[in-house]
């Protein structure tokens, strides 16, 4: 997972409330197990309408409740594989925020107001270091729990964090070492 301190760039917009997980990776395809390969399949119905364009842009900003309904962690990965670093929103689902944390895709919950303001100046600056986002015009800070926020800064996964306590679980796998069964007498 590669480390996070900003994300610099155009903004993409998905001006729509209530978007749920089937409709940022449809369930067909969800055959996949690894996690690349996905983005060219992201909101696949939306994107025959008449008009749709979502340009590769390093943010989105989408509007409430993002990333609702089913846990499928194709949903983060099709978002990742498209192109997005970081979505800007005024609030998403809990699943979905928890599975973007642990692929590295920030989540950021602004007000609609300041979700608005940066859909409006087309760019922005999101600032994981100082819980920032800038945009022409103004700017905003955001709260992050402070693990994901270490995690995220560091770049650290679930394996990267396993692997930083390597001489603890040696030690205590060392602890539990016997050379035979363990027999008690009744």
């Amino acid at each position: 997972m590669r480390a996070i301190e900003t994300i610099t760039g155009r903004v993409s917009i998905l001006d729509r409330d209530d978007v749920d997980t089937d409709q940022i990776i449809p369930k067909q395809f969800l055959k996949r197990v690894e996690r690349t390969g996905f983005g060219e399949f992201l909101f696949y119905d939306w994107a025959k309408e008449p008009g749709w364009e979502l340009p590769r842009n390093p943010i989105l900003v989408a509007g409430r409740n993002f990333g609702c309904g089913s846990s499928r962690e194709h949903a983060p990965w099709a978002l990742e594989d498209y192109g997005f670093q970081a979505i800007v929103a005024p609030s998403f689902g809990d699943i979905f925020r928890s599975n973007c944390s642990k692929i590295g895709l920030l989540t950021v919950s602004l007000t609609v107001e300041e979700c608005r303001a940066i859909r409006d100046a087309g760019e922005a600056q999101v600032d994981l270091a100082t819980q920032e986002v800038r945009w022409p015009g103004g700017s905003a800070r955001f709260e992050i729990d402070p693990e994901i926020r270490h995690r995220l800064l560091k770049g650290l996964d679930d394996i990267a964090l396993t692997l930083a306590e390597a001489d603890a679980i040696e030690a205590y796998e060392h602890d539990r070492e016997r050379s035979g069964p363990v027999t008690t007498s009744l």
